[in-house]
């Protein structure tokens, strides 16, 4: 893939004001961060219906109410895991979240059940896929985010050490995206993936290395983190980000478009730009529960009674 000033130039200035919005929505405060990603959790399922609709098209028929109920029924599960102190009255967001969360997935159910002439498992499946592919990911964003992690007790900042995570993440699947285009673009020549077929494995070797590294090293020089658990996060951040870019990239395909929206020039839509967190993001997540040995019982009452 050849380097083009003109197309690096419009990437990098979207991507300027997309890292400006970003942290200000990570950084600001737990309300910002909730916001930011109940924004990015509607505009990835929006894309995907979309994407749904062109690859099956059998699912527009089901319905407004089953294809946006399914998408906030996935945000409900994103509230019910968002940590909010401040109650309404005697009920906490998160609670909230829970409660509608069983309320429209007993209604949808029942939708399904009783006033449709049959099930389309296909359907289904797909709602399925994207409650899992989507907003799973997106609640478990804010499990990284507010729970306790005893495996990051070696941090040496004051600022919480699930926001410390979440940074570490992102930054370094940026730095992959960045180093795998700018090494792919000068040296790459080794076609990837037929379903990619403009990434290369020389940039995608390249950029990984570098990002994997970069970020790690960083994480330990300033944060405190232990070189394992730095590396740990970085490397599945790497591997499993550009796993979701050829995941997206493989629905992309079956729909028969290029990008999945066009909200930011030169990168595409929400889930061309969040793909590779998506993937990402319930890995980490899984690493630093077994890394910090939390049992399946105190997981699940901690879920359930917090």
């Amino acid at each position: 893939m050849a380097f083009n000033l003109q197309t690096f130039k419009t990437r990098t200035g979207t991507a300027i004001l997309f890292v400006i919005i970003m942290l200000a929505g990570l950084l600001i405060n737990n309300w910002s961060f909730f916001v930011l990603f109940s924004i990015i959790h509607f505009g990835c399922w929006h894309e995907y219906r979309q994407l749904v609709n062109k690859i099956y098209p059998p699912y527009v028929g089901r319905g407004l109410i089953h294809e946006y109920g399914v998408m906030v029924l996935g945000w409900c599960f994103v509230l019910w895991r968002f940590h909010n102190p401040y109650p309404i009255g005697q009920v906490t967001l998160y609670g909230l979240g829970w409660y509608l969360f069983l309320l429209l997935a007993v209604f949808l159910m029942a939708k399904e059940i009783v006033f449709k002439k049959d099930i389309d498992l296909k359907t289904v499946g797909y709602s399925v896929l994207g409650l899992l592919y989507i907003s799973l990911s997106w609640g478990l964003m804010m499990n990284l985010r507010f729970d306790y992690w005893p495996v990051l007790n070696t941090l040496t900042i004051s600022t919480e050490p699930g926001l410390v995570v979440v940074l570490l993440l992102i930054a370094t699947i940026w730095i992959n995206d960045t180093m795998a285009y700018l090494v792919g673009s000068f040296i790459g020549k080794t076609p990837l993936s037929a379903i990619s077929p403009k990434k290369t494995w020389e940039g995608t070797l390249g950029g990984a290395v570098i990002a994997i590294v970069l970020a790690a090293l960083l994480a330990v020089k300033i944060t405190g983190m232990t070189l394992f658990i730095a590396f740990g996060i970085t490397i599945i951040a790497a591997v499993m980000g550009t796993l979701g870019d050829l995941w997206e990239s493989k629905l992309k395909r079956m729909a028969g478009v290029k990008d999945s929206g066009q909200i930011m020039p030169g990168h595409g839509g929400f889930l061309d730009r969040f793909d590779s967190l998506l993937l990402a993001t319930p890995f980490v997540w899984l690493f630093l529960w077994i890394m910090s040995g939390m049992p399946l019982k105190l997981t699940i009452t901690s879920i359930v009674c917090r």
